[in-house]
């Protein structure tokens, strides 16, 4: 037995709002692409969305209306980084380790871009994007770790997913181009500081409850 036929795809979980229907337009839109047109290049586009959407915020710090551009680079990113997997399962064309490894590490790596871009916006603090980021990455690792150990792939946590992650952050940009700034008990801070460390403490409640799900679940199956 190959490596290839031994691998076994692990469930896959999206619980989020929009799901449903995210999946019934993805498969209509992957039905409609040309033949020309498969997985490798939506997953390179929406790598390259993301980066131009980091580029776009840096830009930002010099004109403001750079915030509407990365609301197009974040649709974008949505097209690509979403319909590549579909594209590949409408035409019964998986390449389940090949896709699952490409797709995520650049996901990872465009996250990166996108929150240096950030930074160095002057929409966000640099503390609060680095924080953000970490407690991104260590989500993902924890959701990666349990879709080898337990074999489900979590897309989405708290009816939450990237699709509605990139709706909130499009409608963060709009505000903040009208004022980056929020008041709170009168305190202003930079709006984007306000919703990234909320993000990046939800993001660690949700780690850790997924770590003591997944060890005590892993920790019954496998003590007698």
């Amino acid at each position: 037995m190959t490596p290839a036929t031994a691998f076994k795809t692990a469930e896959r979980s999206h619980t989020s709002f929009l799901a449903a229907a995210e999946k019934r337009a993805l498969i209509r839109i992957a039905s409609r692409l040309p033949a020309w047109v498969n997985s490798d290049h939506l997953t390179g586009l929406g790598f390259g969305a993301l980066i131009a959407a980091g580029a776009c915020y840096w830009y930002a710090r010099y004109n403001p209306l750079a915030l509407l551009a990365v609301i197009v680079f974040l649709a974008v990113n949505w097209f690509g980084d979403s319909l590549d997997g579909t594209l590949a399962r409408v035409r019964n064309q998986q390449r389940p380790r090949y896709g699952f490894y490409v797709d995520h590490i650049l996901d990872a790596i465009g996250m990166f871009f996108l929150m240096c871009g950030m930074s160095l916006s002057g929409y966000l603090s640099p503390a609060v994007a680095g924080g953000f980021l970490i407690a991104y990455l260590l989500l993902s690792i924890e959701v990666y770790l349990a879709t080898y150990t337990v074999g489900t792939f979590h897309l989405s946590y708290w009816s939450f997913g990237p699709t509605e992650l990139r709706i909130l952050l499009s409608i963060g940009n709009l505000f903040a181009l009208r004022n980056p700034h929020a008041k709170i008990a009168g305190h202003e801070f930079l709006l984007f500081d306000v919703g990234f460390a909320i993000g990046a403490v939800a993001l660690g409640l949700i780690l850790i409850q997924a770590t003591v799900k997944h060890t005590r679940m892993l920790y019954r199956e496998e003590t007698k």
